[in-house]
């Protein structure tokens, strides 16, 4: 349930795997045992646009990976619950926010987005990126995602639009890959879509600048 984060380091990590393998508790356990960061670090584009005109509260992210978003969330106010299926990947999320000095506004949650039920819990913010489960399953995991967001509150999805950009990668990852509309479907009647686009960015690969789109999803619940 680790979130593919959007930097140079992405696509060599996933280039050389299925999107069912990516989406297995043991291909992550091993990526993250070593000791060189995965990721860039850097919070992702879509989450600083958009969690930045919020009020913060708490913020639960899904597929947190080494903790990126978390770390940014809590700099930026949030009391924040980074959510992964790997627990190495949780192990580092938790170093990096005790050196960002932000430790005691995080909690970690080792959980499959697939089979994720937040048991009652609710968070002004659930927001997730990058996952890319096989078999468009990524309909499923928002339907179950939605249900942890608070009345009042938001849930950010961002995830890579089909590219002529990733054509590298094999068929199933370019399968698992999704438009922001697709997911309309997961979203109860008290759930407002305010955003249903796909976003163009910028990002470099093998000294390459290339233009790639996120689809991303920003829904409202409701009072």
């Amino acid at each position: 349930m680790s979130g593919h984060r959007h930097d140079e380091h992405e696509t060599d990590a996933v280039a050389d795997a299925t999107a069912v393998d990516t989406f297995e508790p043991s291909a992550w356990e091993d990526r993250y045992s070593g000791d060189e960061s995965v990721w860039s670090g850097r919070p992702n584009a879509q989450l600083v646009a958009e969690a930045s005109a919020l009020t913060p509260g708490t913020a639960l992210d899904v597929g947190c990976g080494e903790g990126g978003d978390v770390i940014w969330l809590a700099q930026h106010g949030w009391r924040v619950t980074g959510a992964d299926f790997s627990a190495n990947g949780l192990a580092r999320a938790a170093r990096h926010a005790e050196a960002a000095g932000v430790a005691d506004r995080t909690d970690w949650w080792q959980v499959d987005a697939r089979s994720f039920d937040a048991g009652g819990r609710t968070f002004d913010l659930v927001t997730t990126h990058f996952l890319h489960p096989p078999d468009h399953g990524m309909v499923d995991v928002v339907r179950r995602l939605v249900g942890a967001v608070a009345p009042g509150g938001h849930l950010l999805v961002v995830g890579h639009a089909p590219s002529e950009a990733f054509t590298h990668l094999s068929a199933s990852h370019r399968d698992a890959m999704f438009l922001a509309e697709d997911l309309l479907p997961a979203l109860p009647d008290d759930v407002e879509a305010l955003v249903v686009e796909q976003r163009p960015r910028t990002m470099t690969r093998d000294g390459e600048t290339m233009e790639v789109h996120d689809s991303t999803l920003l829904a409202r619940r409701a009072r």
